[in-house]
Order: C-alpha cells, then sequence, then structure tokens
C-alpha cells in the first residue's frame, strides 16, 4: 500500500519528468525522427527511474508502443488484459510478442469468466452497459496489474481521441497515485506506419482487414476509407473510452 508521503514523492517526480519531457518535446518533437527518439528517451528514464517498479500496458493493438517498448530497454514488464473477449489474433499478437522481444508479458484475467459473468448479469452485457462490461474486465483488471508498481506506461496519442488531446509524455495517475507515462503522446499517424514500415514492426494481422483500433470484438468493426480511427470502436454508441484512462 503506497503512503501519503511515498505518493508525494512520485507525485513530485512526475511534475519533474512533465518537464524534463515537455522542454525535450519542444527540442525532439519537430519530425519523425526526434519524435521516435523522444519516445525512447522517455522509456529509458522511465526505466532508470523506476526499475521493477514500471509496468507497460498493451492491448496489442498498440504494436508499435511494445516494439518500441522491446527495442529500448532491455528487460520489460508487459501485462495484457484478456477481457475474454479478444479477437484470436490479438491473442496470437501477444504470443508473438511473447516470443520474439525481450519482455516478459503477463496476462490478466478479469475476476468473472464470460460465462460467469453472462449468469449473474445476462448474456452480451456488452450490448446492454458496455461501461460495466469494460468495469469489470479491464478497469478492475488493469488496477489489479498496477499493484505494487510506481509507474505505468501506456501507448495513448493526442490523435486518438478528443479525449486525448492534452496527453502529457509524463503525467500523474490521481486516481491511482502513480506516474504515467505516454512515450508515443505526440506521434501522428504517419509516425505510427512509418515507424511499422521501418523497424518491420509486427503488427495484429486484422490491420489487413481495416480495424483501425483494436479492442474486443464485440465492440469493435472495420472502419471505412476517411473515417476516424476510433470510429469503429463501440460503434453506434456516445461511448469513447473503455475507463483506463478517464
Amino acid at each position: 500500500m503506497t503512503t501519503s508521503v511515498e505518493s508525494d514523492k512520485l507525485r513530485e517526480v512526475a511534475r519533474e519528468g512533465e518537464q524534463i519531457f515537455t522542454d525535450l518535446e519542444e527540442q525532439l518533437g519537430g519530425d519523425h525522427e526526434g519524435r521516435v527518439e523522444l519516445g525512447r528517451r522517455a522509456l529509458t528514464w522511465a526505466q532508470e527511474t523506476f526499475g521493477d517498479g514500471l509496468t507497460v500496458a498493451s492491448s496489442m493493438g498498440d504494436e508499435v508502443l511494445v516494439h518500441l517498448v522491446g527495442t529500448t530497454l532491455h528487460s520489460a514488464d508487459v501485462f495484457f488484459l484478456d477481457t475474454g473477449y479478444h479477437f484470436a489474433e490479438t491473442l496470437g499478437t501477444r504470443d508473438a510478442y511473447d516470443a520474439m522481444l525481450p519482455i516478459r508479458i503477463r496476462t490478466i484475467l478479469p475476476r468473472l469468466t464470460v460465462a460467469e459473468q453472462d449468469a449473474e448479469h445476462g448474456a452480451r452485457l456488452h450490448d446492454r452497459d458496455p461501461n460495466l462490461c469494460c468495469a469489470m474486465r479491464k478497469v478492475e483488471p488493469l488496477n489489479r496489474a498496477l499493484e505494487d508498481h510506481e509507474a505505468w506506461v501506456t501507448g495513448m496519442r493526442r490523435e486518438d481521441a478528443p479525449t486525448r488531446t492534452e496527453t502529457p509524455i509524463v503525467g500523474w495517475d490521481e486516481r491511482r497515485g502513480m506516474v504515467k507515462l505516454n512515450p508515443i503522446a505526440g506521434w501522428t499517424q504517419d509516425d505510427v506506419d512509418r515507424f511499422a514500415a521501418e523497424q518491420d514492426v509486427f503488427l495484429n494481422p486484422l490491420r489487413q482487414s481495416g480495424y483501425a483500433s483494436i479492442g474486443c470484438a464485440p465492440c469493435t468493426r472495420p472502419v471505412a476509407e476517411g473515417e476516424d480511427a476510433r470510429a469503429g470502436r463501440w460503434s453506434g454508441t456516445d461511448k469513447v473510452e473503455c475507463g483506463l484512462h478517464t
């Protein structure tokens, strides 16, 4: 359990880190190479600062983040939230990265299986109350995955959604009392595509079928040309976030 004194110290580290990388982004963030370098520096700083207290969240729909982590850090703790609703291609991507890179992937499961959730709340809860479904199958497991850590890394980008436009490279997770790093926050979609091509990043095969933003199978569809990348998430509803970052 984190004490208030420990939390205050971490908060101060977050403030210092935010200033460091705000300044660095002004210096390096003007082009693709600079933004990639900024991401690598943020990860290196985080590992040097937090050591085993650092963990990385990945849905295997943020493949460039996993590749960046695995080719920057000498080792890394990565966790994957297995909601029970993932596409087979997403699970295969997780297994591929576990084999390819010097990272340790922890798979975190919800407390209830899909069958147990159906018995308790009724079938297809994701259609009737997607917020509750996400809370049980994503948010609660995430909180368990972050226990005993001081900082976590995400693949959030400012371009992802209107709710993410102010995402810092280093920030403070008020809800969980820990440091939150977003090393590719400033990357554009062109940066993502170029990095993937130049670094030969292994991509989730769903990319080839038009899935621009990949989540749980019942709540994700391919996007049409010209559509926003996240238009395929919770399509037809006003839901835009699963709750992990809000």
